[in-house]
């Protein structure tokens, strides 16, 4: 009997902490209709803070959450390759008050490698992040509702959500969930060879 109720208590607390992860409301028409995953219309559209080789040819756009440990292991998967891929990081609100506020830090920080290193740390710690101030300018406040919209528009489910354009096919690809180090550059068409 003890069994079977610790059975089910890891498996409902893996099934919390996978559903954090996931928007609670998407925000979709009630038609369901989804844009095609455009690599143009992010660049042009989202805003989020640049890290890596800022000269590269390979972009990877990634969407996150702030209270998002998925997204946590995927910053630590990613940093590996920061000298030969430019990453941007896409702050979206959807699990709590706490992921816009810790976003707009990040888009305003002054050096936000250190502060998004620091924050993941923290979180995946289980400390829930670097404090961060409720008070948002209303620009980046909005700037993060655009990008969650944007999130929304392509139907994604979770996050991270990862687009790219692979190297090898040069075709835009996109997926939904942490990769590791090794994961992440078959994705995007890298090299093994750094």
């Amino acid at each position: 009997m003890k069994i079977s109720r610790r059975v089910f208590a890891l498996t409902s607390l893996a099934a919390v902490l996978l559903a954090a992860c996931s928007p609670q409301d998407s925000g979709k028409s009630a038609s369901g209709a989804k844009r095609e995953v455009s690599l143009q219309l992010v660049a042009e559209k989202a805003k989020g803070f640049t890290v890596g080789a800022m000269m590269s040819t390979a972009t990877v756009y990634v969407f996150f959450d702030t209270q998002c440990p998925h997204c946590g292991h995927l910053w630590e998967a990613s940093a590996p390759l920061h000298k030969r891929v430019k990453f941007v990081w896409i702050p979206i609100g959807m699990i709590n008050p706490s992921s816009t506020s810790q976003g707009a830090a990040l888009l305003t920080a002054a050096n936000p490698l250190a502060l998004m290193t620091e924050h993941e740390a923290s979180l995946l710690a289980g400390k829930g992040g670097i404090g961060a101030s409720s008070s948002i300018p209303s620009e980046i406040a909005d700037a993060i509702k655009a990008n969650t919209q944007l999130f929304n528009s392509f139907g994604a489910e979770s996050v991270p959500f990862v687009v790219a354009k692979n190297a090898r096919s040069g075709q835009t690809v996109s997926r939904e969930g942490a990769m590791d180090s090794a994961m992440l550059a078959d994705f995007i068409g890298l090299d093994s060879a750094p």
